[in-house]
């Protein structure tokens, strides 16, 4: 299912990942995903303290770039798709005046620059 968000919620998720270490954060979620990691192997790849990753990660979470899901003891955070896919399509949702011509040249680089196999998307 496709997620849409307005400007108030893209200002939050730029936001939450206009700072350094959030930024390094979601990259290693990114990563790591589908599987998501515990949060203190997450602290340690980006080399924070875990309560000051705690906050972080809260942030990228509110921003509807993270989620979370509790395994035994553990928490393991993921990269949000979904979040991630609204952001970028709230950027590209008015793009070159809806002329898809115009706009691949824009998003290829981003395809290319996964090596990876897309995901099925629903429309």
């Amino acid at each position: 299912m496709s997620r849409h968000i307005d400007e108030s919620a893209a200002i939050v998720a730029f936001g939450a990942l206009a700072q350094e270490t959030r930024l390094r954060v979601f990259r290693v979620l990114i990563a790591a995903h589908p599987e998501g990691i515990p949060a203190g192997q997450v602290a340690a790849s980006v080399g924070v303290p875990h309560n000051t990753m705690s906050t972080h990660l809260a942030t990228l979470t509110r921003a509807g770039l993270t989620r979370s899901q509790k395994r035994g003891r553990t928490i393991f955070y993921q990269a949000d798709l979904e979040g991630f896919r609204a952001l970028v399509g709230f950027l590209t949702s008015d793009c070159c005046g809806g002329r898809p011509d115009i706009c691949a040249p824009i998003l290829m680089p981003v395809l290319s620059a996964c090596d990876c196999t897309p995901e099925e998307v629903s429309p």
